[in-house]
């Protein structure tokens, strides 16, 4: 049975996403809303739950949009 992500593992999930194409101004693309609803979809978490964690973690968010091998749990 596979492991069950808890709400922040999901919400890390989808505040990276997010920073990914925020960070390149891409928002707005045709692939960050087609992909991003699906993600909020299958994770369970909705946008304002987002936004609020980017919030609270952006310095380790954009770290990870970045590309940044390090663990996303300091």
């Amino acid at each position: 049975m596979p492991k069950v992500k808890t709400l922040e593992e999901r919400l890390w999930g989808a505040a990276v996403l997010k920073m990914s194409f925020r960070l390149r101004g891409a928002e707005d693309s045709p692939a960050f809303k087609g992909i991003y609803p699906g993600v909020l979809r299958d994770l369970d978490v909705d946008d304002t739950a987002v936004e609020r964690f980017i919030g609270a973690n952006k310095e380790r968010v954009e770290k990870a949009a970045r590309g940044s091998t390090e663990p996303a749990s300091e």
